[in-house]
């Protein structure tokens, strides 16, 4: 039972992306493993030895060959540093991405408070109110926060969060502002840093690697308002949504702080030494 909870259930000819005991107690009987016998017994048994093939995990390696010096060249902004030298007063580093296809849920009855013994209710059912992006800039060393409310996430909706920063002070009369960002269609590739540095001469453009949204800071606020305002959806209407989100920007900024970030250059290289050598080991297998 063990060994058949080890394997992959395409393998064995069956349409199941992964085990759950009563496919497995159902496999072993067809199998001719055992005559009979229950969802629950095998679930003890692979508990026991700590097999979980109802679980799974994901995970990805660097494939940008410049993983490194992209990264590390992000790190160095948050430590305030740029080419080796430190940031001056008068410039500044900003975080920046969208949160797409924030849904407004219209609830078929409106959600009730907690009382003693009995938490918020929020009812199932719903019907789809439209869905709007979230554009946010993060300022990593001030913690200030700047965001729109967009139909759709898309090149000239960036621009407008753009414009939006730099026609503030401080960065209007800022040396410079580094904006740190992903690989999105709204500000990938030379074009974006043509068009941007073209049209802003203090800004300059920084790209992480593929795949590395995890070193963008602004996915740290982004994971707040996901917990504090999306979570329960519940919204009478897109213009509701929009202003709790704009509201809950201004309510945060109150309170805000700088994140308090720990990954350092020295933890990277760390990381990448250890997938390094897990890449060896697996050519040589």
């Amino acid at each position: 039972m063990k060994a058949l909870a080890c394997e992959l259930p395409a393998t064995t000819g069956l349409p199941l992306a992964r085990w759950q005991s009563p496919d497995l107690a159902r496999a072993a009987i067809e199998s001719g493993i055992v005559a009979s016998i229950s969802g629950t017994t095998i679930w003890r048994w692979l508990s026991d030895d700590a097999i979980k093939p109802w679980q799974h995990r994901s995970w990805i390696f660097p494939r940008d060959p410049r993983f490194a010096v992209k990264a590390t060249r992000v790190l160095d902004l948050y430590a305030r540093r740029f080419d080796g030298k430190p940031l001056r007063h008068d410039e500044y580093v900003i975080s920046a991405d969208e949160k797409t296809s924030i849904q407004a849920r219209i609830r078929k009855h409106p959600t009730t408070p907690p009382a003693p013994g009995r938490p918020m209710r929020v009812e199932h059912e719903y019907t789809r109110g439209g869905a709007l992006a979230y554009l946010a800039a993060w300022d990593v060393h001030q913690a200030t926060v700047f965001g729109r409310c967009e139909d759709t996430s898309g090149i000239a909706p960036f621009d407008r969060l753009v414009d939006h920063v730099m026609t503030t002070e401080p960065y209007t009369s800022a040396r410079t502002v580094y904006w740190v960002v992903d690989n999105g269609s709204s500000h990938r590739g030379q074009a974006s840093v043509d068009r941007l540095e073209g049209r802003w001469p203090t800004l300059r453009l920084i790209h992480l690697p593929v795949h590395a949204s995890w070193l963008n800071q602004v996915e740290i606020y982004f994971s707040v308002v996901q917990r504090k305002v999306v979570t329960p959806n519940d919204s009478t209407d897109l213009d509701q949504l929009a202003a709790r989100l704009l509201d809950f920007q201004d309510y945060y900024q109150q309170i805000a702080a700088p994140f308090q970030w720990k990954f350092t250059k020295a933890d990277l290289h760390d990381l990448l030494a250890r997938i390094a050598t897990h890449d060896a080991a697996a050519l040589a297998a």
